[in-house]
């Protein structure tokens, strides 16, 4: 897969000497969905501003598809159609309307047909000749995203595309993000639901505090720092952990009633065998045990909070 994107040394210092990021380095690849995580005022809005050409950069360089963003503006603003978290549309227009005068903003030539394939993509075309104000909120959100549509972009960036609204609502939108991509479309997301980022994304970005975190393959970034839980449910509650337990590094949870054992499930020996053993030589009687699989939020948490 080739890179559409290349982030080099990007640095940006605003007037009052704050630093919104700190030599970024980021490629992003062509047909791919990257979701850039952090917490606020991490640097991701900037830093999608600076891609779009929205925000000057103090340093670095950034190109979208070999076009330098600041040398060659226009065409490489061209490839990127982008949707802020604001609902910014004039409400007094129509659907049709706003996603056509989008168009002609990039210098396209009318083209009905792609304007109604777009909004028909996004369920929109019932609602063509409808006041943006008669929207509700989540229509209002489609209609943005078939704005940045409207010139045929090759790039498409989501400024936290389901902020606001329902869970429903939510689940219907990442459809739409993933039938885009099968169209060819590469999409950069922000977002602060990390479920979002595990259902859709294919690579994950982690900033803190304007510096690059970690950019990784999500499913890699949940096999490498992952980890498992082993929770035994117990007959009789412990007002501690046993002596005999101590190498194992269990905690107790629910008053003494659970034993929690936390594991790396990629290591050959994950001790659960002479662990069971040890509780039985203990006479520690079991009522059940569970395992589970740490989640992208898990995993997100520890690296913000080790990068502090």
């Amino acid at each position: 897969m080739q890179n559409l994107i290349a982030v080099t040394d990007l640095c940006k210092v605003y007037a009052s000497g704050f630093k919104a990021l700190k030599n970024i380095n980021l490629e992003i690849r062509d047909g791919e969905i990257l979701a850039l995580l952090g917490p606020n005022g991490a640097g991701k809005t900037t830093l999608i501003s600076i891609i779009c050409g929205l925000v000057n950069p103090s340093g670095g360089r950034v190109t979208v598809a070999g076009h330098d963003v600041v040398k060659d503006y226009r065409a490489s603003r061209s490839l990127i159609g982008l949707v802020p978290q604001e609902l910014t549309t004039d409400a007094f227009e129509t659907v049709w309307a706003t996603v056509s005068f989008s168009r002609g903003l990039f210098g396209k030539a009318s083209d009905p047909r792609h304007i109604e394939k777009v909004l028909k993509d996004l369920s929109l075309w019932d609602k063509k000749d409808s006041k943006i104000m008669a929207l509700s909120g989540g229509m209002k959100r489609r209609v943005m995203i078939a704005k940045a549509l409207s010139h045929e972009p090759r790039i498409l960036f989501l400024d936290e595309p389901t902020a606001g609204v329902d869970v429903q609502l939510r689940t219907a939108m990442w459809q739409v993000i993933r039938d885009l991509r099968a169209t060819g479309v590469t999409i950069i997301l922000t977002t602060h639901y990390i479920d979002e980022a595990e259902e859709i994304a294919d690579r994950v970005g982690v900033i803190n505090r304007g510096e690059m975190v970690l950019v990784e393959d999500k499913t890699e970034l949940m096999r490498k720092l992952g980890r498992k839980q082993l929770t035994l449910d117990l007959q009789e509650a412990l007002p501690a952990v046993p002596a005999a337990l101590t190498d194992y590094r269990m905690e107790l949870a629910s008053g003494g009633a659970q034993l929690v054992y936390t594991y790396d499930a990629n290591l050959a020996d994950t001790r659960i065998p002479s662990l069971l053993a040890e509780l039985d030589r203990a006479g520690i009687r079991l009522k059940d045990l569970k395992t589970t699989q740490s989640s992208l939020e898990d995993i997100f948490v520890t690296l913000v909070e080790g990068a502090r």
